[in-house]
């Protein structure tokens, strides 16, 4: 069995279980195909004194099994806020040492990091000390936020540069990802998978009904319903979301995520009178999601920037219908008015007239999940396993 050692910041853990499930899930179909042993290191930065939000970082066992793969949790030194332009070579200083141990015991074909950065150039020097080809994934904000700070920037084309292969999430990083001065010739497009036993439209006549008693939220059975799934940070763009309800007549929000900004954005659902329609449901199983996604009538996320939303596949594989930004790969999805529209402004009035042209003209939900058919984590396995395989075999 062909061995592969695959670095990641962005992975779940059980102080953070919603953290880059998506990376699991992909490195979990993988292994389960018998051809690749995956191991995975999921770094662990802490700041010198461990308080507050790191505590229960610093309890994690430093070796752990999780979905059939083995995942190793070395520390390093973080320093919030101002220490990232030294995280990659902190990062590489606490993984090389392990990453040398278990080469020796199970030797390694490849190096894989499954984020730009600080992965990217963290596992270029993994690779450089260990003698392995290396390929590097960039998902989106690694691109779009860190291409545009000049100290990552150049550890990314300088780790770019060293590695035998790239991927990307979408057609649209892939460009973007040549613009910032990658070699195009490296780059693969390698969509992410879906859970389609999970993610599908469910008729539950009284779906809402369930959700409205279990969260507490006054949902009558002839309001519109909008979802909003995203990390709650600025550039997620829920804010806009929230403006628009004025112009969307009964209309109910359900947020689904945590983060920095949800303190601004209570504030202005009460300031902009809408605080009795929008709902705050913080982090949620991934069980519940296809609930909130099967019970909505659309999916709002007026993004800055992504790669390929998850959030967007899955809503369409529910067969509801996405209003979203045109940026990254949005055209790769939403490619006709039965999918959902894309926001040339990222404004609420904008936001409004999207989804009241949808609620005016709902597309069949069956329709809409058609669109994610090609979708499957088994086939983002299958298409990772043969981009491996391209490497060593080069």
């Amino acid at each position: 069995m062909k061995h592969v050692l695959v670095l990641s910041t962005l992975y779940p853990n059980p102080a953070n279980p919603r953290f880059g499930t998506f990376v699991a899930r992909s490195l979990e179909a993988l292994a389960k195909r018998g051809d690749w042993r995956v191991t995975l290191v999921n770094p662990i930065g802490l700041p010198p004194l461990a308080l507050g939000r790191y505590r229960p970082l610093a309890d994690l066992p430093e070796v752990a099994t999780e979905g059939g793969i083995a995942v190793h949790r070395p520390r390093f030194t973080l320093i919030p806020r101002i220490g990232a332009r030294r995280n990659a070579a902190a990062i590489a200083r606490a993984v090389l040492p392990l990453a040398k141990r278990l080469h020796a015991e199970a030797p390694f074909d490849l190096v894989d990091a499954q984020f730009f950065f600080p992965d990217g150039p963290a596992a270029a020097i993994l690779a450089r000390e260990l003698g392995l080809p290396l390929t590097i994934k960039a998902r989106g904000s690694d691109i779009s936020f860190w291409g545009k700070q000049d100290f990552a920037r150049k550890q990314m084309l300088d780790a770019a540069a060293r590695a035998a292969g790239l991927l990307a999430v979408s057609r649209a990083l892939a460009g973007q990802m040549a613009a910032l001065g990658m070699d195009a010739r490296k780059i693969t497009v390698h969509y992410t998978g879906l859970d389609r036993d999970r993610f599908r439209p469910l008729e539950h006549t009284q779906l809402r009904r369930q959700l409205s008693e279990e969260f507490g939220f006054a949902l009558p059975d002839n309001a519109p319903l909008l979802a909003s799934v995203g990390a709650l940070i600025e550039r997620k763009g829920q804010g806009i979301a929230i403006a628009a309800l004025k112009e969307i007549p009964g209309a109910r929000l359900v947020l689904v995520g945590k983060g920095e900004d949800e303190a601004r954005l209570r504030a202005l659902a009460a300031s902009e009178g809408v605080a009795e329609r929008v709902f705050f449901a913080g982090s949620l199983d991934h069980d519940v999601m296809p609930l909130i996604l099967s019970a909505a009538d659309v999916m709002v996320l007026p993004t800055v920037a992504e790669g390929l939303a998850n959030a967007w596949v899955e809503a369409l594989a529910c067969g509801t219908p996405v209003v979203t930004t045109d940026v990254g790969g949005a055209r790769e999805l939403i490619t006709c008015d039965t999918a959902g529209r894309l926001l040339a402004e990222r404004t609420p009035e904008a936001v409004a007239q999207a989804v009241n042209a949808i609620l005016n003209a709902p597309p069949a939900r069956e329709a809409v999940a058609a669109l994610t058919e090609a979708f499957s984590w088994d086939a983002n396995a299958a298409a990772l396993a043969a981009h491996y395989d391209s490497l060593i075999a080069a």
